[in-house]
C-alpha cells in the first residue's frame, strides 16, 4: 500500500486546527520528525524499513520543552487503523500522584494485559520524582516499564513515551536496566535540539 504523506500532513494540520486550537501551526523544519511519527502510525511497511523503525516496538518521542511532542501523539491516534493499536495517554506525573494517594497497586494497574486500553502513552518521563508512600520511596515509573518490558517480551505489549530527556539523564534517573530495555521497547524519533518552543 502506497501512503500519501503530503496529503497525512495536510490532514494532520486540519485535525490539529480542529482539537487543540486554530493557533496549531505544523512546522516545515519538523517534517522529518512528523513523517517517520506518520510511518510508524500509519503502519508503513515498506517505508518504516527504510528508516530503521521497527513496527512491533513502541515509541520513544524525544525533544526540547515545547516542540510538539504531547500534541503529536495525541493526533496520531487519528491514524490508528484498529482498535487494538489505540493507546491511552497518561502524564508520568498524574502516575506518580496516583501512587501516593493508592501505594504499590497503581504500578500493578498499568502493568496489565487485561484492561480495555493496555497501550498506554506514558507523557513527559521525567517530570515525576521517586516518591514515597508509607515511607518506602519507589522510582514509580522505572518500577512500570520495568513490568512493562517483561510484558513486552512476553505478550508484544506496546508502550509509548515522550521526554525532554537525552540516554545519559534517563540513565542518571532510572537506571542502567531501564536505559536498556528502552533501546529493545522503542523506536526514538527526536526532534532537533534546536526545535522550536511552539507555546511561545
Amino acid at each position: 500500500m502506497q501512503f500519501d504523506y503530503n496529503l497525512a500532513w495536510q490532514w494532520l494540520q486540519q485535525k490539529g486546527s480542529e482539537t487543540l486550537g486554530h493557533k496549531f501551526k505544523l512546522h516545515e523544519s519538523d517534517r522529518p520528525t512528523i513523517n517517520q511519527l506518520l510511518c510508524y502510525f500509519l503502519q508503513d511497511r515498506s517505508q518504516a524499513s527504510q528508516l530503521g523503525l521497527d513496527l512491533q516496538k513502541g515509541v520513544l518521542l524525544t525533544g526540547p520543552v515545547g516542540c510538539g511532542k504531547t500534541s503529536l501523539m495525541k493526533l496520531m491516534r487519528f491514524f490508528l487503523q484498529t482498535d487494538a493499536q489505540r493507546f491511552l495517554t497518561k502524564p508520568c506525573r498524574d502516575v506518580s500522584f496516583e501512587f501516593i494517594q493508592n501505594g504499590f497497586e497503581i504500578i500493578h494497574r498499568y502493568t496489565r494485559i487485561n484492561i480495555p486500553q493496555p497501550t498506554i502513552c506514558f507523557d513527559d518521563l521525567g517530570a515525576e520524582s521517586a516518591l514515597k508512600y508509607y515511607g518506602n520511596e519507589c522510582n514509580v515509573m522505572a518500577e512500570v516499564l520495568l513490568s512493562r518490558y517483561d510484558l513486552y517480551v512476553s505478550h508484544k505489549l506496546i508502550t509509548h513515551l515522550t521526554t525532554n530527556l537525552s540516554a545519559s539523564e534517563i540513565e542518571a534517573i532510572y537506571g542502567n536496566r531501564v536505559r536498556s530495555r528502552l533501546r529493545e521497547m522503542f523506536n526514538l524519533i527526536a526532534f532537533d535540539i534546536n526545535s522550536l518552543d511552539k507555546r511561545t
